[in-house]
């Protein structure tokens, strides 16, 4: 059975229902579909274990945020199937957040999933330390004999300076994935989707991962630092920096593993190029501080 053919059989729909391909999922199969009484998201994908993707996780997160007022509902679920609600909107882009008024409404949104999802959430939760990703991520570029191997240990010795650097982190319920097309405005307000990576983590990662993903100049790094936590001094500017380069090593070593082990038609080795540009920027800003 294909993916569509899969989205056509779910037994919610109340007529025929109407399926439609949806861009942008790098780790999941997206379909619009309307069966004549409503619009409805479908995610086909399912656990990603050298991703750390769990989709009872998932679940349990969208769930919550949904509680919480800054994701749509959770409508049906099945083993590798959730159906979400769809929000008539557009999806951002990096450039969105040059705009004051935006990167404001998504600090706002990002700060209410970190204090009111935890009261929602049900069932075991994960904890996403990106440090410990990232050592799962070198150790299994290593074993497979990656093309990247000459990169691995500077890779990872940097990795142990960021952690240090970090120290230690007040716990926060993160999104952990803030790629500009995971925010939609809907006209009125932004909503935050995709739960995949979603568990408890350290504000500053989320923070780090809107600005390295996103393109975020320096003072709107420290208006966005403000806005989250009322006053910036050096100390918490440097474990923000730290923060920041692993968030963008994370995403470029995520890149790298995808390379070989994902389905999905991308092109990863040049989002791995693209995302260790990022992160060798982050890592200087860092050192330099």
């Amino acid at each position: 059975m294909t993916p569509i053919e899969r989205v056509r059989a779910l037994p919610i729909w109340q007529r025929e229902a109407v399926v439609a391909p949806l861009g942008g999922g790098l780790t999941n199969q997206n379909f619009l579909v309307e069966d004549g009484a409503r619009k409805c998201v479908v995610r086909i994908g399912d656990d990603i274990p050298v991703h750390q993707i769990l989709r009872s996780n998932e679940l349990a997160a969208s769930r919550a945020a949904h509680a919480a007022g800054v994701s749509p509902e959770v409508i049906y679920h099945e083993r590798g199937v959730l159906v979400i609600g769809f929000i008539a909107g557009r999806t951002l882009s990096a450039a969105d957040f040059a705009d004051a008024e935006v990167l404001a409404a998504a600090v706002d949104l990002v700060a209410r999933a970190h204090r009111e999802i935890p009261q929602h959430f049900r069932g075991p939760a994960m904890l996403f330390w990106v440090f410990q990703v990232l050592r799962d991520y070198t150790a299994r570029l290593q074993d497979e004999g990656s093309h990247y191997l000459p990169l691995l240990a500077e890779l990872l010795l940097e990795a142990n300076l960021l952690e240090a650097a970090v120290g230690q982190v007040d716990l926060v319920f993160g999104h952990n994935d803030l790629l500009p097309a995971n925010f939609i405005d809907d006209g009125a307000r932004l909503w935050l989707i995709d739960w995949d990576y979603a568990g408890f983590n350290s504000p500053l990662f989320d923070l780090g991962g809107l600005a390295a993903n996103n393109g975020l100049t320096v003072a709107q790094e420290r208006l966005m630092l403000q806005q989250y936590f009322g006053a910036v001094d050096e100390a918490l500017w440097r474990r923000y920096l730290a923060m920041k380069a692993a968030a963008a090593l994370r995403e470029t070593l995520w890149s790298m593993v995808s390379e070989t082990h994902s389905e999905l038609d991308f092109d990863y080795a040049s989002y791995t190029e693209t995302n260790l540009a990022t992160y060798r920027a982050a890592f200087a800003a860092f050192a330099e501080s």
